[in-house]
């Protein structure tokens, strides 16, 4: 979905406070369009990954309003992915394009099925069975699915994935969030929310990932340390200091 025209989210008089008695976040308000590209900066501790969660709807303890307007996706890279450790790393990555690889294996079952016996001596189950493969055919036209082997290994390429048939208990931290940015990437959010995505990339993976920001249709916030990344991807920042947002352009 997009819309370019309208506020798609706002948050008002935001305020996040920690028992017993410290203030992360103090009166933030942050409104953007579909489409926005935003850099939040701030010192470690000044309630960065805070607002992404708060963004994302993992936080939900803060005064203040947030509005989403409805219809909208988001999708969070946060500092430690939790993944499914029994998976390998085409597994993780294929999660991102699941509706994708689910009609392609409906595709492939029901050609199978044409092999049947009960198919091949009745007209009517055989008509069935050509009807749903035409839809399922117009879906993977829709989904350029003949091509998903390709985009997945550009992705995992691009972003320096580890072997795909690796598991990801065997993966370091740095891997593993590769990996979560891959998935998060190929699932093209609506809004995406990326905690310091400049991590454990070598300096290829930063270009192509600005690259890829810069003609992101949707929105972008992303936390970083990386003033080049910023330049060249961010065109408004929020800086947070002392609780406080203070909002300049890019």
């Amino acid at each position: 979905m997009s819309d370019d025209k309208k506020i798609i989210f706002s948050m008002v008089g935001v305020s996040k406070v920690y028992p017993p008695q410290k203030k992360v976040l103090s009166n933030i308000y942050l409104s953007f369009f579909y489409g926005a590209k935003i850099g939040v900066i701030g010192l470690n501790g000044s309630g960065k990954s805070t607002l992404l969660k708060i963004i994302a709807g993992l936080e939900k303890n803060y005064q203040g309003e947030v509005a989403f307007s409805s219809g909208y996706s988001v999708g969070y890279l946060e500092q430690e992915p939790h993944l499914d450790e029994t998976k390998t790393v085409r597994q993780i990555v294929e999660e991102g394009v699941q509706e994708v690889v689910d009609v392609l294996k409906k595709y492939e079952a029901v050609n199978e099925r044409f092999g049947d016996a009960e198919v091949i001596e009745n007209p009517d189950k055989m008509q069935e069975l050509m009807d749903e493969q035409a839809k399922l055919q117009e879906l993977i036209d829709q989904f350029d699915a003949w091509n998903l082997d390709s985009k997945l290994e550009r992705a995992m390429d691009a972003l320096r994935c580890p072997p795909e048939e690796q598991l990801i208990s065997e993966l370091s931290g740095g891997e593993r969030r590769r990996v979560a940015l891959c998935r998060l990437l190929l699932q093209e959010p609506d809004i995406l929310l990326l905690d310091e995505p400049t991590n454990h990339l070598d300096a290829e993976s930063v270009q192509w990932l600005e690259v890829y920001l810069q003609q992101y249709k949707g929105t972008v916030i992303a936390i970083t340390h990386d003033r080049y990344f910023l330049d060249n991807v961010a065109g408004w920042i929020l800086e947070l200091d002392r609780g406080e947002g203070i909002p300049w352009k890019g």
